[in-house]
């Protein structure tokens, strides 16, 4: 697994849905993917792509 830490509140929407389509264990942490999708969630944009994909969880959604 990667050591490289991940601050999604200063990267891109489509750079944090890139990190969100990633289907490698070892791209990023579990940790880290929930922070990319946390902050996909606050922005508000991909929020249906993000269930049909099923990364999203209940707590973000209405």
């Amino acid at each position: 697994m990667t050591n490289t830490e991940i601050n999604a509140q200063e990267l891109s929407s489509r750079k944090l849905w890139q990190l969100a389509q990633t289907t490698s264990e070892n791209a990023i942490s579990k940790q880290q993917l929930s922070e990319v999708v946390a902050e996909l969630a606050k922005r508000r944009h991909n929020l249906e792509k993000l269930q049909e994909i099923g990364k999203l969880g209940d707590q973000y959604t209405d």
